[in-house]
């Protein structure tokens, strides 16, 4: 299933246009009824996909928040686990799998291991980033009403870090969308397996990329919501004319 030839002699290709056949023997760059009538084949390895993300930033997300707790009011641990989550995320991907195939063989675990580390380094500096920018009033007040350091961290310092650790989770999962097409090398599955399979087919490569495209918008749109949910007291600005207008009006009366 390599070449367009091999693909036109074992797949069904219903010619809806009178040109879907002709499209696939030519390699066209989008076969639209090709894309259609085999678009059922692609479910499967976007189930995977979407496990292959949402898995290693869940994972990547509570190990990253455990140690920014760790390193809350310790200065001194915050280099160390920049410099080891760096490294970490420095590493070439198909390295990191192939590297994990001695010890944890092929398969699923093998690329969660892998996209989970590369996601602690982004996700950890937004987290310890969020937690040094509230401001000193907040945590004074928070001190004022008698507030215990847990109290002040979960009550006050946690949620007014909400942006910068979604905006941590956005990039770490648009990252991990693009990365976990090369699980297919892990033998993880995904969206990889049909790129590699069939990567001479331009309808394939572009359906494929597509659908890792509305999965990270997808994604980030759902953070997008969650962010808005956890910290309501955030309006958004209104945009520049209007806030420029309303400024004028002001100043004229």
């Amino acid at each position: 299933m390599g070449s367009p030839a091999e693909i036109l002699a074992q797949l069904e290709v219903r010619d809806r246009s009178g040109g879907g056949a002709d499209c696939v023997a030519d390699n066209g760059t989008f076969c639209l009824d090709w894309a259609i009538d085999n678009f059922d084949r692609y479910l499967t390895p976007l189930g995977e996909h979407v496990i292959l993300v949402v898995v290693p930033v869940v994972l990547g997300f509570l190990i990253a928040f455990a140690m920014a707790m760790g390193s809350h009011r310790r200065d001194f641990l915050v280099p160390p686990f920049i410099a080891f989550t760096g490294i970490l995320y420095t590493i070439p991907s198909l390295a990191f799998f192939f590297l994990l195939l001695p010890i944890t063989g092929r398969g699923r675990d093998t690329a969660i291991i892998a996209l989970t580390a590369f996601t602690l380094q982004i996700i950890y500096r937004n987290i310890v980033t969020g937690l040094s920018n509230v401001p000193e009033g907040a945590k004074d007040a928070g001190r004022g009403m008698g507030m215990t350091d847990r109290q002040l961290f979960w009550q006050v310092e946690l949620p007014l870090s909400v942006p910068e650790i979604v905006a941590g989770l956005r990039i770490a999962t648009v990252s991990t969308v693009a990365i976990a097409t090369l699980a297919v090398f892990a033998g993880g599955g995904g969206l990889g397996t049909e790129i590699l399979t069939q990567i001479d087919f331009k309808t394939n490569v572009i359906l494929t990329a597509f659908l890792c495209l509305a999965m990270a918008v997808v994604f980030d749109a759902l953070l997008l919501i969650g962010q808005a949910l956890l910290s309501p007291w955030r309006a958004p600005r209104a945009p520049a004319g209007r806030r420029f207008f309303e400024m004028f009006r002001r100043t004229a009366t």
